[in-house]
Formats: C-alpha cells, sequence, structure tokens
C-alpha cells in the first residue's frame, strides 16, 4: 500500500437495517463498485442487537420491515428481536458482505473535498486509534436515537428508592426480577413489549403512565401468508403479503387522518373488548391527541390485555411527585410499591450519528441544510441517508432510499460525473422533518435537517409517493447539479484493507 488512506467507491456508516440494506442493494445493482461499512460496536444490527430487555421485538409487521430483496420466512408477523437478527445476518450472508465490515470503527468525521472530489472519513477504533479512508461517496445508515444513553429525566428523590433503577436501553443481563414488584415508567412501545414479557414471572407489574397511548392489537402470526406459503411457496407468498400489507397501513392510516374522531372511537371500543368488564378504558386508554400525532403502539395478539386481565399487571395514569424507599409517589398521594423501576422514558435523539460534517473545509450545520428527496442533504456533495418512516415500517423507506442511490450512482457513472450536489435554487419554506407530537421529536428534531414545503424538498411519510419520485422518477432534476469529469478511479479495494491503522 503507498501510504495513502483506503479508497472506495461507497463508505457506508452504519451495520443496522439501514447500512446493511445499503451494501445488499450495491452488491447486486452495482457490483463493479467497492464499498465497507463501517461500524461502531462490535456486531451487526443496530437497534436490534443493542436492546437486550425482554421482549423486544418490531413494532411493525415483518412482510413490510423486511427487505423487499429477502422474504421473511417465519410464521411470526409481529417478531421477536433473535430472529430479527437471524435474519439480518441471514441477509448479511447471503450477499458475502461480512468481509466488507469493520467492526469498531466509530466514524466522528467526514470531511468533502471538491478538489479530490473525496469525502475523508475518520474513524475512532476502540484502541484509541484514528483511522482515515476515502470514498467518491457517503451513506449515513446510522438511524436517528443516541446508542450510548437514552433519555431518563430527573426524578426527584431517585436516590432514596431502595430498589433498582434500569432504563430498557442499558437492561443489565443479570437483572433479576422474578418475584418482584416492578413498575414500569412510560407508555410507549417499549413499556407495552416489555409489561406482557416480564408479568407472570415478576410479583406484579404496573405501567406507570402520564396519560395514554393508542395500543392497537394485531395477530402474531398472518394466517393468510401461512396458507399462500403452502400454496405458492414462501417467496411469492411473501411479495402478496408485503403488497397487501403496505395498501392496508396506508389505506389505515390515511383512514384515520380524515376521520379520527371515528378512528379513535374504533381504536378505544378494541382495548374496551380486550379488557374486564368495567375496566376504566376512560382513563388508561383514550389519549389526549388523536391517532397518530404520535407512532401506534403495536401488541402481539393482545398480550398486555391479556396480562391485564389475569390480574399480573395493571396500569396507573398519573403525575410522579418523587421517587421514596419503597417505591414511587404520585401527586395524588398514591404510593405504587415496586423493587425495580423500568425508566421506559424515552430515546434521546442523534442525527447522523453525531458525525461533523465539513464541505472544502467549511463546517456543515445539519440543522441549516434541507433535505432533498427524502435522501440527500442541500449543499452537501456526494450523500445520501436513510431515515424511515414513522407512520410505516422503517425498511420500507430505506428499500427505496438505497435503490435510488444505486441509480444516481449508476447515472453519475454513465454521465461521467464526479460530484453531484442538491442546490436550493430560492427561499424554502422550512418544514420539520418528523411528523409527530411525541416527547422524544419535541426534545431532539431540532438537531436534524429541515424539509421543505413542495417538490422534491418535501420529506413525505407516504410510501407510494415515495415509490414514484425514488424508483420511477428521472434520477436529476433542476434542484440537482452535477460536476463532470471523474477524478481517477480508487487506489484500494475493500477486500485489500484489513483495517489497519493508517493515520
Amino acid at each position: 500500500m503507498d501510504g495513502s488512506p483506503p479508497d472506495f467507491d461507497v463508505l457506508i456508516v452504519g451495520a443496522g437495517i439501514s447500512g446493511i440494506g445499503a451494501a445488499s442493494h450495491l452488491r447486486t445493482r452495482l457490483p463493479g463498485h467497492t464499498f465497507a461499512i463501517l461500524e461502531g460496536r462490535e456486531a451487526i444490527g443496530g437497534t436490534w442487537d443493542l436492546f437486550r430487555f425482554p421482549g423486544i421485538r418490531s413494532d411493525s409487521d415483518l412482510f413490510t420491515f423486511g427487505y423487499a430483496f429477502k422474504p421473511w420466512t417465519s410464521d411470526r408477523s409481529i417478531a421477536a428481536g433473535d430472529l430479527i437478527l437471524d435474519y439480518l445476518h441471514e441477509a448479511v450472508a447471503e450477499n458475502d458482505l461480512e468481509r466488507h465490515i469493520h467492526f469498531g470503527h466509530r466514524v466522528t468525521s467526514a470531511g468533502w473535498s471538491s478538489g479530490d472530489a473525496r469525502w475523508t472519513v475518520t474513524a475512532q477504533r476502540e484502541d484509541g486509534q484514528a483511522v482515515e479512508l476515502t470514498s467518491r461517496f457517503l451513506f449515513i445508515g446510522t438511524g436517528y436515537f443516541n446508542y450510548e444513553q437514552g433519555f431518563s429525566p430527573p426524578f426527584e428523590g431517585a436516590e432514596d428508592f431502595a430498589g433498582t433503577i434500569v432504563h430498557p436501553q442499558l437492561w443489565p443481563e443479570d437483572l433479576g426480577y422474578a418475584g418482584k414488584r416492578v413498575v414500569i415508567i412510560g407508555s410507549g412501545a417499549t413499556a407495552v413489549t416489555i409489561l406482557p414479557a416480564i408479568a407472570g414471572t415478576a410479583a406484579h407489574v404496573t405501567m406507570l403512565q402520564r396519560s395514554p397511548s393508542y395500543v392497537l392489537s394485531l395477530p402474531a402470526e398472518d394466517p393468510v401468508n401461512k396458507a399462500l406459503k403452502r400454496l405458492i411457496g414462501p417467496h411469492r407468498a411473501y411479495r402478496i403479503s408485503r403488497r397487501q400489507n403496505i395498501w392496508m397501513q396506508r389505506a389505515i392510516y390515511k383512514a384515520t387522518q380524515r376521520w379520527p374522531h371515528a378512528a379513535r372511537r374504533v381504536l378505544v371500543a378494541d382495548v374496551r373488548r380486550r379488557l374486564p368488564k368495567g375496566y376504566d378504558v376512560a382513563t388508561h386508554f383514550n389519549p389526549r391527541y388523536e391517532p397518530w400525532d404520535q407512532r401506534m403502539c403495536i401488541v402481539p395478539d393482545g398480550d398486555m390485555f391479556e396480562a391485564i386481565s389475569r390480574g399480573d399487571a395493571s396500569v396507573a395514569t398519573g403525575q410522579i411527585e418523587r421517587f421514596v424507599p419503597e417505591g414511587i409517589r404520585l401527586t395524588s398521594g398514591e404510593v405504587l410499591e415496586a423493587d425495580v423501576i423500568v425508566t421506559a422514558t424515552g430515546l434521546n435523539m442523534l442525527a447522523f450519528g453525531g458525525i461533523a460534517f465539513r464541505v472544502d473545509d467549511a463546517p456543515v450545520d445539519v440543522p441549516e441544510t434541507t433535505i432533498y428527496k427524502s435522501m440527500m442533504l442541500s449543499d452537501v456533495p456526494n450523500l445520501a441517508f436513510a431515515v424511515g418512516y414513522t407512520n410505516a415500517s422503517w425498511t420500507l423507506k430505506v428499500d427505496l432510499v438505497c435503490e435510488h442511490t444505486c441509480r444516481l450512482l449508476a447515472h453519475m457513472d454513465a454521465v461521467g460525473a464526479d460530484m453531484v450536489v442538491p442546490v436550493r435554487s430560492g427561499p424554502v419554506e422550512r418544514r420539520p422533518v418528523f411528523n409527530l407530537s411525541s416527547g422524544y421529536v419535541q426534545r431532539g428534531s431540532h438537531l436534524f435537517p429541515h424539509a421543505g414545503a413542495s417538490g422534491p424538498w418535501t420529506l413525505e411519510m407516504a410510501y407510494e409517493v415515495d415509490v414514484q419520485r425514488l424508483r420511477f422518477d428521472p434520477v436529476d432534476g433542476p434542484d440537482l447539479q452535477f460536476r463532470y469529469g471523474a477524478q481517477g478511479t480508487p487506489r484500494a479495494s475493500d477486500t485489500t484493507w484489513t483495517g489497519a491503522s493508517v493515520a
């Protein structure tokens, strides 16, 4: 090697759902392109490897959460985390990606040079050494939350509590809850997952919420898909189930937006029929907001309601006054006794893994950039990213973004372009990226780029719109500028770089 940093056509940051998807698309659509995946942790899977709390599972069906290119063949439609990790490992093996993944390389900065038409990416290794790599194109698949620490508000008197306090993002492997009283603070996807998973083993589980969320029960298995697999095989059955579920998701979402009050009545009525007669559904399961103002909580086969009906679990709705030695005292004066308190209080959002970007030595102020076609940033060359839907499966967006990225790279090769950059032709009305009123969004949305109000600058939470513009519309456009006269060829293949420090 000549001492220069290893150079690639594409560097992918993150080996989770998005990064594995990007690499798989590159392997099949652009087999001549070199790439590497830089992963800060020591395992693939991202969220699905990080979270180890009991019951960790998908909050959407796997026929749409799975990749378009890889059928989900399990009978489980709402699947546990270990099954999802197995699926991701299969995707890595089937696409020969393992040799391209470099673990323990946390990307800290990325600088673009227009003179070289290259990104220089700096990654910090666990041994403290810094590694530099260069690439023509950069793909960010880091998700949108901070992997180091979840959100936990300060609770008065926490130091007085005699038991154990744990956040689900840092769930200890040796946490013993059998025969103990557990209080889970929160009412989101994590809380409604943990509750049924530990109910029956714990002495009692209480979900303490400040206000209710919408909770929707869906079948854990899809009987139609099971029948189709027997008749036409798993691959064709997957394609049919995927299309069917996409259509159903979009139809239900649009109906809730058009008739929110009717949707509320249906959702609350479904909860009422699953709980004992006389249960106070109005207090505990009738949210203050309209459906899909926040993400819907999914429970497979109504497992949460079964735990409540058996008496193994309960829901308390109220404000926390303080922690006390025996548990939590509410402003009503009631004390919820606990041996273990789980603070399922949410995420800390983080844009692009906290990477510091520079373009020609000028720092990029990420919140001041505008998103182009839901996947690029204004005035930032040769970069794409994947952020999934808030109202549908994450991977639906990932597949479309990866397809379009490959189309864009192929177009650049065909016309001899070494640089592509979205440029705003005039003022763009700012819109928030995330269309949710959830607490974690309100706390962290200021860290992210903004969307526009029209044209390719909108960020759509509508799969059918993205299918048109990312899969079928031309890759070029009046707001996308190309520079022609490509700069040479890569200096080193990802098959020759071993991860040795070159900085």
